[in-house]
């Protein structure tokens, strides 16, 4: 089995990618400790890095601490809300098109 702290890493930047998504499309930020990170920082990018970037040190603490059960738990939460994510880009999509 792949290292969970590797995988932890793999999930933020497809839940990164999946709300840089999302935020293209005009969809705004669900979680409101990543709303206020975007609208502090310069740019809205950067608050959505910091906050990645915080996770990742979460993340890496946890896997230090020998936290590996915790860090398997928010993988499984992250593969599924990066699954939920893709599910509604492509609806929004296709209901979008079909509108248009």
């Amino acid at each position: 089995m792949a290292n969970p702290l590797l995988q932890y890493g793999y999930l933020q930047l497809l839940d990164l990618l999946t709300t840089l998504a999302f935020l293209l499309h005009g969809v705004q930020e669900g979680n409101p400790v990543v709303r206020i990170a975007m609208a502090l920082l310069p740019h809205p990018i950067w608050g959505l890095v910091a906050v990645k970037c915080a996770a990742l040190g979460l993340g890496i603490y946890c896997w230090w601490n020998a936290k590996f059960r915790l860090l398997d738990r928010v993988n499984l939460m992250f593969a599924v809300l990066i699954a939920w994510n893709l599910v509604a880009l492509i609806l929004g999509t296709v209901f979008h098109n079909r509108l248009a």
